[in-house]
């Protein structure tokens, strides 16, 4: 018998079973399936129930899928709870220590024991949140953790800013105290130097040298004469500001009169405009030699120097109340005479006194007998013995004042006015500028008097 190859029979069987597999696979698609000969078709609820048991499949899936996604949150939430409870922690260590801090200045035992268990406690706290995070400890409940850890560290910062608000006012109370004792001090200083004042001039008369020669001029002669006018123009300043108040002025307004826009830091800063107002009507044509008198002949090089220290010398130990009336026609007389008439306007001597009685007396060649004229006499006396002096020095010394708006300089400015020191110190930045000058100053050879100035609250235009 003759053998069969194999090759002739296996394409063939797979032919065959390709088309079984074909069969299979479209009844099991379309539901149909043998049996006993006979094709059965599923029914519609069959089909029914099969896409439900399809679809409780899918759901139990996804809910696995949630409950994983759950975990997730719930190991965030922990973490977020966990790192909460450590800044809650930290801000309280912080608390701790500042209260610790302020527990030290001033000493207070209880305060620092007290202090130092919290700082103590909190540490522990630390320690045993590490422990929970290396161990995977977390918190059962994070949400209420949350709540609590943010409740705690704004308890802390509050603590904080509590302590800093007592430390702040200690200092504050401290600077009070300082301030308080600077000024006593300065009260302490300002009688001293009444006394030595009225110890140097006790009978009103100048202490200089009675052998003053050109040689041995210094400023610091002509420093004593600057100090010595100035006391006496705010004499007859205070005495003015009484007969103004005694006929009812209007103080504000008259100020206003004389520097405009200025605001001043207390009410009785007033009193600088008025002294400005009698400074200069005062040194008006102090820089000219006859000192705005007319039809007078002086000398001129070293003798214009002799003539002026001898006119100092002259009238420096005599009263000018004396000297006026021993010598109405002298060359200080015509001074004084011009200078009150200048000074003193005819409306203000009426409102003072009712009368023109001194003004007429002044002109006819006389000199009143009042209060009001001996002062006037005395501040007039102080000021021409200046204008001698500073026509005694080679080059002679010079007169200047400053505008208002300009920068004040510690170099050429003296303030009256303590409030604007204090101002300018706290707010270097924001220096208030100069509202008027009250006191000229004054420049011989290199050396500087500085001008005294009253400083505005008004932030002006600052003249360069």
């Amino acid at each position: 018998m003759d053998s069969v190859k194999p090759s002739s029979v296996t394409p063939k069987k797979s032919s065959l079973a390709r088309t079984v597999a074909k069969v299979l696979h479209l009844r099991a698609a379309t539901g149909i399936a043998p049996v006993d000969g006979v094709q059965k078709v599923k029914s519609q609820e069959q089909v029914k129930n099969d896409n439900k048991i399809g679809n409780k499949s899918t759901i139990s899936l996804r809910q696995s899928f949630n409950i994983s996604n759950d975990d997730e949150h719930q190991k965030s939430l922990a973490v977020e709870a966990l790192l909460a409870k450590l800044f809650a922690s930290i801000s309280s260590v912080k608390s701790a220590y500042a209260q610790l801090q302020c527990a030290q200045s001033p000493y207070d035992v209880d305060g620092i024991q007290a202090a130092d268990k919290l700082v103590v406690s909190e540490l522990k706290n630390l320690s045993a949140l590490k422990q929970c995070h290396l161990k995977k400890q977390f918190d059962p409940s994070p949400e209420t953790t949350l709540l609590l850890a943010e409740v705690q560290e704004q308890k802390s910062v509050s603590k904080t800013y509590e302590i800093m608000g007592k430390k702040l006012e200690s200092q504050l109370r401290l600077k009070d105290s300082e301030i308080i004792y600077l000024r006593e001090k300065l009260e302490e200083f300002n009688r001293q130097n009444q006394l030595f004042e009225k110890r140097l001039d006790r009978s009103g008369q100048l202490s200089m040298p009675d052998n003053l020669h050109l040689s041995g001029l210094s400023p610091s002669h002509f420093l004593a004469v600057v100090r010595f006018t100035v006391k006496s123009i705010r004499s007859f300043v205070k005495l003015m500001i009484y007969q103004m108040e005694a006929a009812d002025w209007n103080l504000d307004a008259a100020a206003n009169s004389i520097v405009s826009d200025v605001v001043y830091w207390r009410a009785d800063d007033k009193c600088f405009a008025f002294e400005c107002f009698v400074c200069r009507e005062m040194f008006e044509a102090f820089n000219l030699p006859n000192f705005s008198l007319p039809c007078e002949s002086l000398p001129k090089g070293k003798n214009k120097q002799h003539y002026f220290l001898r006119r100092f010398t002259e009238l420096k130990s005599v009263k000018a109340k004396e000297h006026l009336a021993e010598n109405p026609k002298s060359t200080f007389a015509k001074f004084c005479r011009a200078k009150y008439l200048q000074l003193v306007h005819p409306q203000m001597e009426t409102s003072f006194f009712g009368n023109l009685s001194q003004r007429n007396l002044v002109n006819s060649g006389e000199f009143p007998d009042t209060t009001f004229f001996t002062s006037f006499a005395e501040m007039a006396k102080r000021v021409w013995l200046l204008h001698c002096l500073a026509f005694s020095f080679e080059p002679e010394a010079s007169i200047f004042q400053v505008r208002s708006g300009c920068r004040f300089s510690e170099v050429y400015m003296e303030c009256v006015c303590e409030d604007a020191l204090l101002s300018s110190e706290n707010a270097p930045e924001a220096d208030p500028p100069v509202a008027f000058t009250v006191v000229p100053g004054f420049k011989i050879g290199k050396t500087i008097i500085q001008c005294q100035v009253y400083l505005s609250q008004i932030q002006t235009k600052v003249n360069r």
